[in-house]
């Protein structure tokens, strides 16, 4: 299941939604233009390595250019493949105009990159011990996904089912989109292996939390939770 996009338009331009896919976007196209050794090098300089952050390891002299926590925010805007960036950056485009539209530009920027930073510590303290780097801004736009949930669940998605051979488009309330998204990510982790790399389920399961917490601090004053969504006009 695959979402299009909603039908509940932002009242205003979606600047710093548009300014972080950019942002990704861009890096992305950066790392392209490296060899595969420079890439690699990449990603464990700027990536979050949970044993560097708190589970006391060293990076060998050559790749220490930044400090540890600094790859907090790096890593959200560093991915690992086309699929990864075009998935993650559709999410984004998807839900985060409403988000931004509910509590200002500068609110929305703390809003994603504090959902970022809790996304990375919940998958970094149960794997304290892990060498392996976590890049993406899934953990930052799980955030924002849980902020929707709570916000407009009855908000309309137009999403795309593909089974097999039978592939169709139907609209359904986003509480139902995003709930099944997020029991997928907490099914996903419980039969994962974090230790053989791969998706950061944690990351994503604490970013939505996060999301669901964060939303009623950061909302304006005037915007409910619970809200009917808004219709674009036929």
């Amino acid at each position: 299941m695959i979402p299009i996009r909603d039908d509940n338009p932002a009242a205003k331009p979606p600047l710093i939604t548009v300014i972080f896919i950019a942002l990704c976007s861009l890096v992305f196209l950066w790392q392209q233009t490296l060899t595969q050794d420079a890439q690699e090098i990449v990603v464990m300089t700027m990536g979050a390595i949970p044993a560097v952050l708190i589970g006391g390891m060293s990076l060998p002299a050559e790749l220490q250019q930044l400090p540890a926590l600094a790859t907090i925010f790096t890593s959200m805007f560093l991915h690992g493949g086309w699929m990864h960036l075009l998935g993650n950056m559709l999410y984004l485009w998807i839900f985060g105009n409403n988000i931004e539209d509910a509590m200002g530009h500068t609110r929305f920027i703390v809003f994603y990159l504090l959902c970022g930073v809790i996304a990375v510590f919940t998958h970094a303290l149960p794997n304290a011990d892990s060498a392996i780097p976590m890049i993406g801004a899934s953990g930052a736009i799980s955030g924002v996904l849980g902020g929707y949930l709570l916000l407009y669940p009855h908000a309309r998605v137009l999403v795309l089912i593909w089974l097999g051979f039978f592939i169709t488009t139907v609209r359904l309330p986003a509480v139902i989109v995003l709930g099944l998204w997020f029991g997928f990510q907490l099914l996903s982790s419980a039969i994962a292996d974090s230790q053989t790399g791969g998706v950061a389920w944690g990351a994503h399961i604490g970013g939505f939390v996060a999301g669901l917490t964060l939303i009623g601090i950061f909302k304006r004053k005037g915007v409910r939770l619970f809200a009917p969504a808004r219709r674009d006009r036929t």
